[in-house]
Parts: structure tokens; sequence; C-alpha cells
């Protein structure tokens, strides 16, 4: 199998052709002409393996992943073009950050399948024990298990793919949607194979078996959210509670402490994107996007001053708080008074201010955006700060996909099940684990579903991940999910405060100089945007896509 034909393969994978990336989609080096020549040796095959957990995520990772994440849970406030339609709920099939989170999860799906579909055969073949074969495959089909998770609770219905090649000789590329128990029951085998077949530790940034036990009880209580299924509550408990007792891994003492470039594959993450400095592609673009301004990166590239916390998130942090103060507010998000040593360390630290003025005299080096406030989370500064290249849009900070606070709280949800609270000591002891290391009062008594919800919004936020528990308390309670989303009033923004003349009122550097201005239209969503459209692209070249299109059964074999 040449390299020509493994990129025709990947391709067809990813359903259009306009979705092909060659430059990485190509698994081999350069002076190995086929695949066949390759996989000859553990090392080989750890090699490929290792770039499952870089490259191939960058599209999805660069903007879908926060803008539908963080941005469509009412998390993040933006209004740029195509990312300020997911916010707002007025996207469509055409939307480019819809065809971009499609495009690059296929791409990952792609990747995966080229390594589960030839690794095992061409290895084999050369004398590498079956025992190293399993251990790669379990890397690839965790990748591709998680992977096709998110597709499902994206999109709801998308085909799945597991062999190009056998597609291909068939002659008939156009694939069907596939339905939703198809998929949770393509991912549930895919990530028990990586359970059975990863080892219980390994490098740093490598998934191991409790990855993939802590994805299974993500996705027994996703499931089990849905069809109510009490064995899958047990499951997912069950699984959450082997991680968090037999794991050996524990939660970082600091909360802030986990989003620092030196601390990247602490003992909390279970899986990480393993991005690194200086070259595009291959680095985190999260700083870029998310950061105030060039004083902060001391390169051009900083690009979250029109970026927030919006006031339902931010009120949330206060309210969650239950009159405490919350460690985790400075680390996600920046506001007025909050000092940053590890920023702008050459002038002794970074302190927010919501506008700065310039010393000359002559306008403001900062200005206030619309919500009063910046994103701090993943945010780390410049070189001269953290001692390695930022630049490229490539800042060498891992990006968290699970990490064991998630699990801790995966626990508490699947004990609540479909009730409204539980007495489950474990459930409260993992919960307040979480929320005790937030600086916060434990909770006493019944936990309920709503302090897990709220206590996860928190936790998570700006980490991409919002969404996914939107969605989770959408398949509960449709009603009540979009009541909450509604209740978010998502488009309230700051104005500066006037008296009846016009002249500005208090200080423009304090919250009393600005009043909360009401949306002239607030913004309404249904259940129509709980699901995201296939992009218009891809239903064009397959009709099997369509939106009318009934997704079929998988054929397992």
């Amino acid at each position: 199998m040449n390299k020509k034909y493994i990129y025709m393969l990947a391709c067809t994978l990813m359903l259009s052709g306009t979705a092909c990336e060659k430059e990485f989609l190509e698994i081999l080096p350069e002076d190995q002409p086929t695949a066949d020549a390759y996989y000859n040796t553990e090392s080989e095959i750890r090699s490929v393996t290792a770039s499952l957990y870089g490259r191939p995520w960058f599209e999805y990772n660069d903007k879908f992943s926060w803008v539908a994440g963080d941005g469509m849970a009412g998390d993040l406030y933006n209004d740029y073009q195509h990312e300020g339609q997911m916010f707002f709920f007025s996207f469509s099939d055409n939307n480019n950050i819809i065809s971009q989170g499609w495009r690059g999860l296929y791409n990952i799906v792609a990747f995966s399948n080229s390594i589960i579909n030839d690794m095992p055969r061409i290895a084999s073949s050369k004398g590498v024990s079956e025992e190293v074969i399993n251990r790669g495959l379990g890397e690839a089909r965790f990748i591709r298990g998680f992977t096709y998770y998110l597709l499902t609770e994206y999109w709801e219905e998308v085909p799945i793919i597991e062999n190009a090649a056998a597609l291909v000789a068939s002659g008939n590329i156009q694939v069907p949607k596939h339905t939703n128990e198809s998929l949770y029951k393509f991912i549930i085998r895919d990530l028990e194979f990586a359970a059975q077949n990863l080892p219980a530790s390994d490098m740093p940034g490598r998934v191991t078996e409790w990855s993939a036990k802590g994805m299974l009880a993500k996705v027994y209580l996703t499931r089990a959210q849905k069809t109510g299924s009490a064995e899958d509550f047990a499951k997912a408990m069950s699984y959450a509670d082997d991680v968090i007792r037999n794991s050996g891994l524990t939660l970082m003492s600091n909360y802030a402490d986990l989003f620092k470039i030196e601390n990247n594959n602490n003992p909390e993450s279970l899986f990480a994107l393993q991005w690194i400095a200086g070259t595009w592609g291959h680095g985190n673009s999260r700083q870029a996007v998310f950061a105030r301004n060039s004083r902060i990166t001391n390169n051009s590239e900083a690009w979250g001053g029109w970026k927030s916390a919006t006031v339902s998130f931010v009120n949330n942090v206060r309210e969650n708080a239950a009159g405490g103060t919350d460690k985790r507010k400075p680390a996600i998000f920046m506001t007025l008074g909050d000092f940053y040593p590890e920023l702008m360390k050459a002038q002794g630290g970074y302190t927010y201010n919501i506008v700065l003025p310039n010393p000359s005299g002559v306008g403001n080096l900062e200005e206030q955006n619309s919500l009063l406030n910046n994103i701090k989370k993943y945010v780390v500064g410049s070189r001269e700060d953290v001692g390695v290249p930022v630049n490229n849009q490539a800042v060498p900070l891992n990006q968290y996909m699970l990490r064991l606070a998630d699990v801790y709280l995966i626990y508490a949800e699947a004990a609540i099940g479909t009730a409204a609270s539980t007495s489950d000591a474990k459930a409260l002891e993992y919960y307040n684990a979480v929320r005790t290391r937030a600086g916060l009062a434990p909770r006493q008594g019944n936990l309920t579903f709503e302090q897990v919800f709220n206590e996860r919004r928190v936790e998570f936020g700006m980490e991409g991940i919002n969404w996914l528990d939107v969605k989770r308390f959408y398949y509960r309670n449709p009603q009540g999910a979009l009541a909450y989303l509604n209740g978010q009033n998502r488009a309230v923004t700051y104005e500066r405060a006037q008296d009846a003349s016009g002249n500005p009122v208090g200080e423009a550097n304090s919250f009393e100089g600005y009043r909360l201005v009401q949306p002239e239209t607030p913004v309404v969503i249904t259940e129509a945007y709980m699901e995201l459209p296939i992009p218009n692209a891809e239903v064009s070249q397959n009709p099997l896509l369509a939106p009318t299109a009934e997704a079929v059964a998988y054929e397992f074999e």
C-alpha cells in the first residue's frame, strides 16, 4: 500500500475530498515509501501512535472546541462572525466553524483508522508481539472512540467508518448516517478494547487503562441520561469509582497550576492533547485566541480582547460559591484588580484593569470590552515569562480532554441517576473533593443534580466541554435544559453609565462606571438547535447525510 493510496483512503474517510490535509494524514516518513516498510518494531509503532495526540486534533481544537463547547454553553461571550453565530444560535449548515469541527473530527477518525487497519497485519508479519500490537491498537481505538463520542454529542447521527479500503473496493463510498444507539455501542466497544489492552501506566502523555475507564464512565453516564437506564448509571459509577480508587491519580492541590506549562501531564490528567512550541498546527493556539492583548503575549497573537465570561457564567461562579470566594475564578477569567505575577514578569506582573490609560496621556493602553472581563485559562504569557516560544499560535501547553476532577463529578452525577438528589456518601465525598480544592465550604446532606451541574460549569469553564454537560441535562430534562439556556440572557452587555445629559457617571476603571444593557431581541434557543446540522457541502456530495435522510443501524461484524 503506497503513500498515495493511504492518502486517498483518508480523504474518503472524511466524506468529501475538500477535507483532506495531506501534511499529517500521511503517517509515513519521507524516506519510507510504503506502510509495509514501517511498523517493523515497537518503537516504530510507538512513533506513529504518538502522533494521535497532536497535529490531527488541531482543526478541532483551534476554534470549534471552544466556540461550541464554551460559547454554545453560554459561558464564553463572542460575537465575531461565524463564531458569534454559534454563541447566539443563529447558525446554519453553512457555518464555517461547524464545517471545521466536522472536518477536524473526521480527520482524527481517518488517522486512527489508518493505524487500526494497517498496523496489526504489518507488525505481526515482522514478528512484533501481540501485546505490543494490541497496546498500539488500544491507543488508536481510544482516540477513535473518544472522537465518535464528540461527533454523536454534537451531531447526534453520523456515519461510522471503520475501513475506507473496503468502501473503495465496494464502489459505494456514500455512507449513511448511523443511529445514536449504534454510535454508543461502537464507542463503548472501542473504549472497552482500550481498557483491556492499554497498560495501567505509560510514558507521560499517553492514554492508559484508566483513561479508557474514565471515558467509559462518561459515555455510560451520557447514555443513561438519555435512556434512564439504571444499569448504565451503575456502570458509570463503577468505572468512575475504579479510576478514583485504583488509578493512583490525584487532584492537583492548586487549581491554577493545572494550566501551567511546567505541569503538563500532571497526576490529574487522564487524556490531554500534547502540544509543542513554535510550529503552527502542532502547538496549542488557545492563547492566541484568548489573550486580551499583546502586552500579555509580547507578540501580535492576541485576539481575545472581545472574548469574555458571560454575565451568566460570572453569576454562576458567585452563586455556586454560596458566600465564599472561589479560588478558581481568577484562573478562568480576569476581572478588575486581579493580579497575575506569572504574566509580564519583567514589569512586576500583570494587574487587570477595565481601562488602562496611557501614561503619555494620549488614549488608553487597554480598553474595556462588552463584559468588563477577559479569559485567563490557557493564557500563559510571553516567551520571556515561560521560557519557551509561544509564537506561531503554538504554545506547548497541553489541552485537557479528560481529567480526574471530571471523573469525580461523573460519579456524583451518576449516583443521582434519574432522581433529584442522592444521599450516596461517595458522591458527596467526591463532589466535595473538587469543591474544597476551590476553597469553598463542603456541601452537607443530599446532593442535587443542580449542584453537580453548577459545580461542573465552574470547574471546567473555558475548557471546551461544558456544552456536553448541557446536552446531558437536555437528555434528562429537555424543557428544563432549554429554560436554563434561555434564562442565561446571554446577549446582555455593559456600557458606560451616563447621567440625563449624557455625561459619563463614575470612573471608567470601576464597575460603578457601567450599567447593564438588555438586548432589544433576546436569544431564543429551541430544540432544533440542540443538534448541529451536518455541513451543507457534505450533504451536497452525499444526500444520505441530509436532515430528512433516515439514520440506519450499523452492522457490526
